[in-house]
């Protein structure tokens, strides 16, 4: 993966995790995020298990090791997420 490319996937994954919203699934909740990000990151992102979509949905569900990732990444980042 192309450096640049690599830098998009973690930034959007980061960003979802960022703009995350929750809803209650049963006795649970599930982290959700809007889709707007370059399709070719998206793609990687499920292709990876950090998120779960459908095709014509316009979120994301975040995995357990997505935001495992997400958080990960915030740190890298320098990001605080308070």
């Amino acid at each position: 993966m192309e450096k640049i490319e690599k830098t998009i996937e973690e930034l959007s994954l980061s960003l979802m995790y960022l703009t995350r919203f929750e809803e209650r699934v049963g006795s649970g909740t599930a982290v959700w995020a809007w889709k707007g990000y370059p399709f070719s990151a998206i793609d990687s992102l499920v292709e990876k298990d950090y998120i779960d979509t459908k095709p014509r949905s316009k979120s994301a569900y975040l995995t357990e090791s997505g935001i495992a990732k997400a958080k990960e990444l915030l740190s890298k980042y320098g990001i605080n997420d308070a």
